[in-house]
């Protein structure tokens, strides 16, 4: 199943200002959760039904899927401290 996959504005941007070596990891975990969402360090995020987060490291994907739309959408992508949820 290869899900098409959508950056919002906001998240391209953060992707933009992460050092070099994070995003390439962010962005080959990007790639990787198009022909698989639910693999890898990934958790359901409470009270809302369609919003997930994937863990790259200390960073986070924030992201909203929609499975009977093979539909993937990137919300941000922040790094983990005690307020990124």
């Amino acid at each position: 199943m290869t899900c098409d996959l959508r950056v919002v504005r906001s998240a391209e941007k953060q992707l933009e200002q992460l050092p070099e070596r994070d995003r390439a990891r962010v962005l080959a975990a990007l790639q990787s959760m198009r022909e698989d969402p639910f693999a890898g360090d990934i958790a359901r995020l409470h009270g809302q039904p369609t919003a997930w987060r994937r863990r790259i490291g200390n960073w986070r994907i924030l992201y909203d899927l929609y499975p009977e739309r093979q539909l993937i959408v990137v919300a941000a992508v922040r790094r983990r401290t005690s307020t990124t949820y």
